[in-house]
């Protein structure tokens, strides 16, 4: 909440606020992009709560250059020292997008959770710069009508309890573009042309899985995005005529190799942005339900995350066994509730975390797939060293006694017990009712 004012008496100087020395911040982090918005919410930070300002920018893979964010804190009168700048591509794919996708997460039966998982690894290191700088205070750009809030502070809470969350957007009156280009005049915030003329069509968010598309023109939830929307993907109807043929290699669940050449997490995903973009995978548009209680409609590219979900589930199809493969499907919404609703570092993740890497020991081996005008088609699959399926028992041919036929007949009559038993009972019942059943007269007619 704003600290409050409090108006000055007749004949007499304005006191300071009650909680200004004992509560104010005194230090904040701000998750800084360097863009317009967060910029004022810079400004806005020193002038309403006089304090002092951090500034995080993290490369998580938005495609954007992150260094200019340094010049624009400096010219805002930020230390140095104060500026954070890092290149967190790794981190978030190795610790944050790998372990999803051991899970293949999906909410609502298709979103895979590009800005979601963003989230965590952005609250932890404002977390971390806090502690490292004395700070007592964090703050962001989130509004106060959509999932990034919770989860920025979720994340927060959980790894620092009594941290101080600054959320502009629920305090300011700046709510209205024309407020906020005012605001910026008056401050000195350069703003450039394109912002001058109106409002962007929609509001996009990228980072290394995904990009998303909303608001704007696309609050219309049957309006049908222009194909130029779309900046990581072509159309299918124009992605090439031949198929391409892809190997992932997949150690304890996780791409390790493609094509034979080993990579790193965040250049495994980078490559298969750019193979997956080519064919025009990975393409969604959704209405989906937000934690905050209102359905959202949003616009999505993953190209290189739909690929890794079909390999994933490719490798674990002939290397986990039946019923940990359907515990795993029973547990992934809740998983992938967690994630989209920002409980990312609660005890209930973690424990399923816990269970789902435990699953991935033995999802070890090779998967080849085949990308053809925004679809994706397994075409091979194997593991030298925990594949469960085998041959000798699985074939239709002569399998040498490897596989008795007979012994179905008991195993079959056996589930069926059940059915046969309420199917007698169904039997006895209606031979009851047909007995006491009263019995239809026929009368005479008189002749």
């Amino acid at each position: 909440m704003r600290w409050p004012r409090i108006a000055a008496l007749p004949n007499q100087t304005r006191p300071m606020p009650i909680s200004s020395k004992s509560h104010a911040p005194q230090r904040v982090v701000l998750a800084y992009s360097g863009g317009l918005d967060t910029s004022i919410i810079l400004k806005w930070l020193q002038d309403e709560y006089h304090c002092e300002v951090v500034t995080f920018t993290a490369d998580i893979g938005q495609g954007e250059e992150i260094e200019p964010a340094r010049l624009k804190a400096i010219k805002m009168g930020i230390k140095p020292s104060n500026i954070f700048i890092e290149d967190l591509r790794e981190e978030f794919v190795r610790d944050f997008v790998f372990p999803m996708f051991r899970a293949n997460a999906l909410y609502e039966g298709e979103y895979l959770l590009g800005t979601s998982i963003a989230r965590p690894l952005i609250a932890k290191r404002l977390v971390e710069i806090a502690r490292k700088t004395k700070a007592d205070a964090i703050s962001h750009g989130a509004t106060g009508k959509g999932n990034d809030q919770v989860r920025f502070e979720l994340g927060a809470y959980a790894l620092m309890p009594n941290v101080k969350i600054i959320a502009p957007w629920r305090e300011w009156d700046l709510l209205s573009r024309e407020k906020l280009m005012r605001y910026a005049d008056q401050h000195g915030i350069p703003v450039d042309g394109a912002k001058r003329k109106g409002p962007a069509p929609y509001s996009m968010d990228a980072n290394l899985l995904h990009i998303s598309y909303e608001g704007g023109i696309l609050e219309d939830p049957n309006y049908a995005p222009e194909d130029s929307m779309w900046r990581l993907t072509v159309s299918p109807e124009k992605a090439p005529n031949k198929p391409q043929v892809i190997e992932l290699t997949y150690k304890h669940g996780d791409v390790v190799a493609i094509d034979g050449v080993r990579m790193s997490a965040a250049k495994v995903l980078t490559h298969l942005n750019t193979v997956g973009g080519r064919h025009g995978i990975g393409r969604l548009d959704k209405v989906e339900n937000r934690y905050v209680g209102m359905k959202s409609r949003g616009c999505y590219e993953t190209p290189g995350g739909t690929i890794l979900l079909s390999g994933h589930r490719a490798i674990e199809s002939i290397t986990l066994d039946r019923e940990v493969l359907a515990l795993k499907e029973d547990l992934m919404p809740r998983y992938a509730r967690l994630i989209y609703n920002g409980y990312w570092f609660s005890p209930e993740r973690e424990l399923l975390q816990g269970l789902i890497d435990a699953s991935q020991a033995t999802a070890n081996g090779k998967v080849r797939l085949k990308l053809y005008k925004g679809t994706i088609m397994c075409v091979g699959r194997e593991s030298k060293t925990d594949s469960l399926f085998d041959t000798r028992i699985a074939t239709f041919d002569d399998d040498g006694g490897a596989y008795n036929q007979a012994d179905a007949g008991g195993f079959i009559k056996l589930n069926a017990l059940r059915m046969r038993i309420a199917g007698n009972l169904k039997n006895e019942r209606a031979a009851r009712a047909s007995k006491t059943a009263p019995r239809k007269t026929t009368l005479k007619k008189k002749a």
